[in-house]
This record gives structure tokens, sequence and C-alpha cells, in this order.
């Protein structure tokens, strides 16, 4: 989606997305701007090697700086530099979709996790790993606790739960920072289909993810200090169809967070589909329709590489097959059992749900609040990656509110 009038870091769109997605977290410490420009300084539009050696590179300068700034016994400087690292191994990560081959995804998603995990060691942060028990296994994840937490008290909680592709570097730097700064503990972790679930353990997605939730939040109420009225849960890109499609099963949270909100996801892929392939979906001709998308696949490599990279999460094979799952992630039909106070954001030329923040309001009518950011704030485009001060500010204020009132 071209919007000419506007300053574009890159001519291509990707790219583009993902420079104000990384640049945007150097508001929570998890970038620096100037390396982050000069890395990708000359990499063409249509280089997708040289956009993930960048990347890589970046990612690796930079946690070399921290191994030193540590083993010199500078843990501050560490920390930071432990922390910019993981955000341009998970850049690099994603930069993966675009690649021939996925040779590269598993090395440097563990890269991105040691450099994480170096940073969750080195910070002046009370932070636990955790494993939340799913199903006949576990979830990994990091428990937060609020600074000055060590007396006990009951403090509220904030559930942070991740999009399709996004990493936990990413959740910092959306919700966690802000959470601290406020007073709350936060949970994050990689639920089915995300990061370590996804790439070391094969994972899949599923839709309905009240499943999920339920007993991410069964595990943080049993946690001690943690206020079990005063909840919250937050989910970004797509998680703004997990969390609501949760929600309406799943009616203990105090209030949630949508950011933006998605009542059907297989949107993002199915608009860009030409109406004749689309015909041949509706109509279930699906050998045809995978022997049109692999002729199609065949006069574009990139295209052919990020439908594979798309696809893997969904735990499918075929391209109608992939298709009718992503199809079933909608909460059209389920959306009104939702209770719980949802705040919903509403970004001006949102790229990948259009119009879907305020179906969902509709939807939800009784308990949802639709927050519109602009282009003139600086807030546009999916998850306002170049304002996540004001985001922070909003959601806060507005959950502020919401979770001192459940604890009256």
């Amino acid at each position: 989606m071209a919007h000419t009038h506007e300053f574009r870091f890159s001519g291509n769109e990707d790219f583009d997305f993902e420079l104000r997605t990384t640049i945007g977290q150097a508001f929570s410490g998890a970038a620096d701007i100037g390396e982050v420009l000069a890395a990708v300084q000359g990499v063409g539009d249509k280089d997708h090697d040289g956009w993930f050696r960048a990347w890589l590179a970046l990612g690796d300068r930079v946690a070399a700086q921290a191994a030193a700034s540590e083993q010199a016994g500078h843990v501050v400087s560490a920390a930071s530099a432990y922390l910019r690292a993981a955000s341009y191994y998970a850049t690099a990560v994603n930069a993966v979709a675009s690649l021939a081959s996925e040779d590269e995804l598993l090395p440097t998603f563990r890269k991105h996790r040691a450099a994480w995990d170096s940073w969750v060691d080195a910070v002046d942060l009370d932070i636990a790993r955790v494993s939340i028990p799913y199903q006949d296994t576990t979830m990994p994840g990091y428990l937060f606790r609020a600074p000055g937490a060590a007396d006990g008290s009951p403090r509220p909680l904030l559930v942070v739960a991740n999009g399709s592709d996004g990493a936990l570097t990413s959740l910092w730097s959306s919700a966690v920072s802000g959470a601290l700064r406020r007073g709350y503990h936060a949970l994050v972790f990689d639920g089915p289909g995300q990061q370590s679930m996804l790439f070391e353990r094969g994972v899949p997605f599923r839709p309905d993810w009240e499943a999920v939730l339920t007993p991410v939040l069964d595990f943080v109420l049993q946690r001690p200090g943690v206020d079990g009225d005063r909840v919250g849960v937050y989910g970004i890109s797509q998680a703004g169809y997990w969390v609501p499609r949760a929600l309406a099963f799943e009616h203990r949270f105090a209030a949630a967070i949508a950011d933006p909100g998605v009542v059907d996801v297989s949107t993002s892929w199915t608009d860009h589909l030409p109406g004749n392939l689309r015909k041949l979906l509706d109509e279930g001709e699906d050998a045809k329709f995978d022997r049109d998308m692999e002729l199609g696949m065949k006069f574009s490599h990139e295209l052919a590489n990020t439908w594979r990279f798309r696809a893997r999460p969904y735990g499918t094979t075929g391209y109608a097959e992939t298709l009718r799952a992503v199809l079933q992630y909608t909460v059209e039909q389920v959306a009104g059992q939702i209770t719980t106070p949802l705040l919903i954001t509403d970004p001006e030329h949102e790229q990948f749900w259009p119009g879907q923040s305020e179906r969902l309001a509709a939807l939800t009518p009784s308990v949802s609040t639709l927050v519109r950011f602009t282009a003139a704030e600086g807030a546009d485009f999916h998850v306002q990656p170049l304002a996540r001060a004001l985001t922070e500010q909003r959601m806060f204020d507005w959950l502020d509110e919401r979770l001192a009132g459940a604890r009256a």
C-alpha cells in the first residue's frame, strides 16, 4: 500500500516497515537509530540477501560489544548492548522469509535468543524464566516482577501476547517496559506457532487461543504477589485476533488490549488473490487452485519464499490447505460473547488488516473503546511502529483506570 506523500526509509515496503519497527524500539532501549541506519545504508530494494546479512552483521557486532563490556565488568553497558543485539537478530530472523533457503533460520534465531537471555541475566530487573503448563508439554516464558515488588504486596500483572512472527524483544518495547515503569508485573511467552515453539519444537498455530491463554492465566494466578483481580492481557499484531478470540471464552481478565483489532486473519492472505483463484478456492477446487498457485510462484521466487515462511506456523502443506486453515482464524461469530473491557487501537494506513479495528469495535459495542492513531501524529501504519511512546501512554492510561477500579 503505497503512500507517496510519506518519507520512506526504503523503497521496499517490507524493508521500510521492518526499519520503522526496529527504530521504534529505540524508545525502550532495544535499538540505537544511528547504528540501524548505518547498517542498512546501501542495501538495494531487491537485495534480500544483503538485507539479511546487514542485520545479522549488526547483531554480531553489537553482541560482541556486549560480551566485551560484560567481561570488563561494565554490566549496564553489556545489558544495553545485549538487548539491542537481540532486537537486530530478531529482524534478521524475519529477513530469512525472503531468502531462497531457510538454512539460516535456526542459527539466527538461536543467536537472537542467546542475546535475549544474556540481557535477562545482565539487566537490573527481577526476571524469572518460567515453564507454563500446556497440554502435555510446557510453553517457555519470562516473568518480570515490578521494581520494588519484593515486599510481596499484590500488584497488577499484564500478560503480553505476541503476533505471528514477532520476537520477545518487540514485546519488551511494546508493553513490558511500560508495564514495569507503572508498577505492573508482566509475563511474556512463546505460544503455539511462535518463535521457539515453532522453530525448535515444530508446534503450529491454533485458532482457539482460549486453549493457550487460559493455562497462561491459571499459571500467573498462582504466582505470589499477583493481584488476581487485576490481570490484564495485551495482544500485538496477529494477537489482535488471538486475544479477542480467547476473551470470547475466558472471562477472568480484568481488561484487554488489541493492538490492532483483527476480526478475520485470512483477509491479509485472500485480499491479494486474483478473482479466478478465489473462485477456485470458494468452489472447493483445491487441486486446480494448487496447480495455478504453483505456476504463479514460479514467476516470483520472492513471493514463493515469503509464502513458505508465512505458511510454516500453520502446519500445512498445500496452498489451498493453508488458506483453509487460515480461514478458521475469525472472531466474527463469537466476538459478541466478550465481556472484558477491550481497548482497540486503530492506526491510519493499517496495511495488513484495514478496517478490522472498527469491525471488532462494532461487534463488541458494550465493552470496547476504539482509539485512533493518525499520520499527523506520526502514529500511522500497523502497530504504530514509530509512535510507541504515544501508544504506551494511551493504552496504559486506559489500563490504569480499569485495573485501579478492579481493586476497589
